[in-house]
């Protein structure tokens, strides 16, 4: 988006339309879109006096002062040699007097700017003129009509590497060639018009290699700063050098100490985003305090405000870029000090992200007579927490790999299944549960390798990788049982006979749910019992013994009724629905499946309603009520669509399309 520096006629008085400032992060591209835009301005007319452009270097060691430019905008408007006043107060009167005379509209260009100081004195003492600033720095006390830039949209970067090649050689087939290579080339470079520029140039210069060549490299340097200075292909239109690190020091360096602490901190973090409490713990530090830290490096263009989901407001949330991120990891990791801070800090928030995660995982485990779980009042307030950090705990499981996380790393993994399994994130739950299980082995923590073994394999089957599912189940159970932990050995049982069911060997999945069951009822655990019921009741039914199954799904439903678990009681009413559709009870079936709907719909559980209502569906035809089946189908897609199911909302919905009219 250029600036819109159009004359208003109707207003020659308000600053915020006299005076504009483009601002973004180093590298944004400031420079060129200034000069763009005075270009454009100048062709539509709106400039007749012409342009004046002023390079302040604000962020080089020895930037330019006010009083330096004003002899430069002089020599510009013709005043030199003996008609040049000798005393700094007498040139900017000159310089003011010049401009006032000017009858003709002109733009100055103040390019570069730290600190209003290099710019404050430059402005014209008239309103007929129009000044543009340029700043790494959001220049917040001033009426200035600001305009912030962001980094590229990625088919944007795409589009502008394609472009540069193809202006250079028309014949560069590569981008067609490498389409998900060239994406992804542009997500190392972050976006950042910089980057890709100096990665243009050096695909320019490597033209008979491919662009995975250069992906490559930068992915074993593990940093992209790295090999883009070290293949930079020179200096920019305008003689400034194509290279990223000096860019990011100059900004790190202008820091105050507290300021640059926090960057350093922040880019620790375990994810893309931090919220502002995560902050706090990461620099150990009051919330009010962070909070304004956080603000004066958005200013700085060194961190962005994340948006709400709907992009309306800002959240508070906080993104370091990857290239910042980069370069303040570079810069703890290559002082022990600062790696021993950095490692207390990663400590602090990892212990917050299993305190908190444990406590929304007991909230959506809750029942009633249970503790009530700290923070969080109800099972909607969990999950949110839990949707605004998954990034986060994700890759903070992810440091179990070092030996100093580990076993908290493990026991967050833990907390996590029960939400992952809601929102149906199975590669997520996939990826944690592996990490978890490799860093229990490694620590000797037999139980939690047995856990993580347990998760996934529930994860596995969920996503529909169900012999390796049987794999995970059958070793969980074998290191409880050398633990001597039956109620665990139990667990493994029942979840090892629901993965047995789906590859249909039944009489062995009715066997480790009747082990599963007797090991509960031993226990003493009616809520468990409860489970291995409801897995035992589908395992029968799956083998045609359909009175038996429900017989079973009824006394599963009536031990979640006592143990009030509602939602399993929800679980247990579909699953005996389908016994008695199987049987020819369909009326007893359609009221079963209606208790279940009831319940799944108050808790927000869009796959069990949306596998619900496809079993009604199924009720329905067998009674030939078509439109009745009809609509359930539809509406099934609907939730499966919600539960994040696409590919079984489209098959539902193409189910639905097929049934006669």
């Amino acid at each position: 988006m250029l600036p819109h520096l159009a004359p208003d006629e109707s207003d020659t008085t308000a600053l915020p339309l006299l005076i504009f400032a483009v601002t973004g992060m180093g590298g944004i591209g400031k420079t060129a879109l200034a000069v763009e835009a005075a270009h454009r301005a100048r062709a539509e007319g709106w400039f007749p006096g012409g342009a004046l452009f002023v390079d302040l270097r604000g962020y080089d060691d020895d930037p330019v002062t006010a009083d330096q430019a004003v002899l430069a905008l002089l020599d510009a408007l013709g005043v030199r040699g003996q008609e040049l006043p000798t005393t700094t107060e007498r040139q900017y009167d000159a310089y003011r007097a010049l401009l006032a005379e000017r009858r003709d509209r002109m733009l100055l260009i103040l390019d570069n700017a730290s600190d209003p100081s290099q710019y404050l004195p430059l402005l014209p003492g008239t309103d007929r003129h129009r000044v543009l600033i340029t700043s790494r720095d959001r220049p917040d006390a001033l009426p200035v009509r600001l305009v912030d830039l962001e980094t590229l949209a990625p088919d944007d970067s795409v589009a502008l590497v394609t472009r540069a090649l193809h202006d250079t050689d028309e014949r560069d087939e590569r981008p067609g060639r490498e389409p998900d290579t060239l994406r992804e080339l542009a997500d190392l470079c972050g976006h950042l018009p910089l980057a890709l520029q100096i990665a243009v140039g050096m695909l320019r210069r490597r033209r008979h290699r491919d662009i995975a060549s250069l992906v490559a490299d930068i992915r074993e340097a593990g940093d992209a700063t790295a090999v883009l200075d070290r293949g930079s292909p020179g200096t920019d239109l305008y003689g400034r050098p194509l290279v990223l690190r000096p860019v990011l020091e100059t900004s790190y360096r202008r820091l105050s100490s507290d300021q640059a602490r926090l960057l350093r901190l922040l880019c620790l973090a375990p994810g893309a985003e931090t919220s502002t409490e995560a902050t706090a713990v990461l620099a150990d530090l009051e919330t009010d305090a962070v909070l304004s830290l956080l603000e004066h490096l958005a200013a700085a263009h060194l961190v962005t405000p994340a948006r709400s989901a709907d992009g309306t407001a800002p959240a508070m949330r906080w993104r370091v870029h990857d290239l910042v991120r980069g370069f303040g990891a570079g810069v703890v990791a290559g002082n022990t000090g600062l790696r021993e801070e950095g490692e207390a800090a990663r400590e602090r928030v990892l212990a917050f992200y299993h305190r908190w995660a444990d406590a929304a995982d007991d909230r959506l485990r809750w029942l009633p007579g249970l503790a009530e779980p700290e923070r969080f009042g109800d099972r909607g307030q969990a999950l949110a927490w839990l949707d605004g950090e998954r990034a986060a705990l994700v890759a903070a499981v992810g440091w179990a790999r070092e030996e100093r996380f580990a076993d908290t790393a493990v026991r967050l993994t833990e907390c996590l299944g029960e939400y992952l399994y809601w929102r149906r994130y199975f590669d997520d739950w996939i990826a944690v549960t592996e990490v978890a299980r490799e860093a229990a082995h490694r620590i000797g923590d037999r139980l939690g390798e047995a856990n993580a073994c347990t998760n996934l394999g529930n994860a596995l089957e969920e996503a529909g990788r169900v012999e390796e599912a049987i794999d995970a189940h059958t070793h969980a159970r074998d290191l409880y049982q050398a633990a001597g932990d039956r109620h665990s050995e139990a667990i493994a049982w029942n979840n090892l006979g629901s993965s047995l069911r789906k590859v249909g060997q039944l009489e062995e999945a009715i066997d480790a749910h009747t082990r599963a069951r007797d090991l509960y009822q031993a226990a003493g655990d009616r809520h468990s019992e409860a489970i291995a019921w409801n897995n035992l009741g589908s395992s029968l039914g799956e083998a045609g013994r359909l009175e038996e199954a429900i017989d079973v799904h009824t006394r599963a439903r009536d031990l979640y009724e006592a143990a009030g678990d509602r939602h399993g009681e929800a679980q247990a009413w579909n699953n005996l629905g389908s016994s008695l559709r199987r049987l020819g009870r369909l009326e007893a079936a359609v009221e079963a499946y209606g208790k279940a709907l009831e319940t799944c719909r108050e808790f927000e559980d869009w796959y069990g309603e949306a596998v619900t209502l496809v079993n009604l569906a199924r009720a329905h035809e067998a009674a030939h009520r078509t439109a009745e089946a009809r609509t359930a189908y539809l509406q099934a897609a609907d939730a499966y669509t919600r539960a994040n199911a696409p590919d079984r909302a489209a098959h539902t919905r193409t189910h639905a399309a097929e049934l006669p009219e």
